[in-house]
């Protein structure tokens, strides 16, 4: 008796940071399957998580492009930045990745103090995609590394921070201490026309034990006083925030509501001018923002490849490949995964629906050698993780 092997493929990786983007990697897949099954149906669908990449990603995926953009970055030196115009059926959306802007890569290692890092670039991002003309705004929350509530971001976009003086505060988490009204009466005008959405992970909250000082400051270089600092200044910014946020924000809870501390904070203070704090796959695969339809295409599909940079412990707990394993269970539907590295605790994915994985890394290399022949040495892990799969398939009777 001959067995069935699946021919209808989606292929749906996140992106290996610093070696290869999602777009690149789902090439890659595809190049892998074809050397062993040539006559396979494949359906590539990068997955953005809302960090590195997002834009870019999205852009590609619908047919946009992205603009580049100079902006404020992170310490307050000029960077270049960049944010997507959506393309096909999410024309008129623009995704802002805030990491583009005040990511972790972005500060240098000898001046990683969260208390003074900034989101201003943000906010600049997100008025050139109103000036853009922007019907709607969609930021990805992942990779930052800022801690200031998004104060920088609403000062970009025209609010004041001001201190029981009316005296403007300087920029930086820490200096929040001080903030003692918010004025938003001098708003990009667009804002009220335009709605912004969040891609964000809902369990990071601004303040408490698992505020966003506390969890990441020390992640972000910040000394066990600074974290003190910090964590006394979000407080006391939740409590403004309550006060001054726009009418249509008066039910959310800026201390401890979920997403909060997206991004190190920048969830509150956007969320105090409006903008909908949504779990980032929900925004990112469901929404209709990005122009994708994941379940549509896992419809249509009889196996998945799912990919991430590593697979580790924490890969279960709101990773690319755990959201697609988790939506191709409901389908039924098997998922192998690759990865640059096994870590820690990976075998904990084959709990969440991954039936199989395979590592690129054939071999001792440096990381080093691994980035730098990525694509090469992926194309080669999927190749012989498909002949792994048809052998077996092959000796079923």
């Amino acid at each position: 008796m001959t067995t069935h092997f699946p021919r209808r493929i989606l292929i749906a990786p996140s992106g290996f940071k610093e070696s290869l983007d999602a777009n690149a990697v789902a090439a890659a897949i595809s190049a892998g399957v074809r050397r062993v099954l040539p006559g396979a149906i494949i359906r590539t669908m990068p997955i953005a998580d809302g960090g590195e990449g997002t834009a870019a990603t999205l852009a590609t995926s619908t047919g946009g492009h992205l603009v580049d953009c100079d902006v404020t970055g992170p310490t307050g030196e000029p960077v270049a930045a960049h944010f997507a115009m959506l393309g096909g059926p999410s024309q008129g959306t623009a995704v802002v990745e805030m990491a583009a802007a005040a990511g972790l890569r972005l500060v240098p290692r000898d001046q990683r103090d969260p208390g003074l890092t900034t989101t201003y670039g943000v906010g600049q991002l997100i008025a050139a995609a109103l000036d853009q003309g922007a019907e709607h705004i969609l930021v990805g929350c992942g990779d930052s590394g800022t801690s200031d509530g998004g104060a920088g971001a609403l000062q970009a976009l025209g609010a004041r921070v001001l201190d029981a003086e009316g005296r403007e505060v300087p920029r930086g988490g820490a200096n929040l201490a001080h903030a003692a009204h918010l004025d938003l009466s001098s708003l990009h005008p667009r804002l009220r026309e335009v709605d912004i959405t969040l891609a964000l992970n809902p369990h990071n909250v601004l303040t408490g034990e698992r505020g966003v000082a506390r969890v990441f400051g020390p992640q972000k270089g910040a000394t066990p006083e600074q974290v003190e600092q910090l964590s006394a200044a979000l407080e006391n910014w939740a409590a403004v925030l309550e006060r001054d946020c726009l009418p249509q924000a008066r039910n959310v809870d800026f201390a401890t509501g979920a997403g909060t501390g997206a991004s190190g904070g920048l969830g509150a203070g956007l969320a105090a001018i409006g903008a909908r704090l949504t779990p980032r796959f929900e925004a990112l695969l469901d929404s209709g923002l990005a122009g994708i339809d994941f379940d549509a295409a896992l419809a249509d599909s009889e196996l998945v490849i799912t990919a991430e940079g590593a697979i580790d412990y924490q890969s279960p707990r709101g990773k690319v490949p755990a959201e697609v394993a988790r939506r191709a269970a409901d389908h039924g539907i098997p998922v192998v995964a690759v990865c640059g590295t096994l870590g820690k605790g990976a075998r904990d994915v084959y709990d969440i629906g991954i039936g199989a994985m395979n590592s690129l890394v054939s071999g001792p290399m440096s990381l080093q050698e691994a980035v730098d022949h990525g694509e090469e040495l992926l194309v080669d892990a999927v190749e012989n993780l498909m002949r792994t799969l048809t052998l077996g398939a092959a000796m079923v009777q």
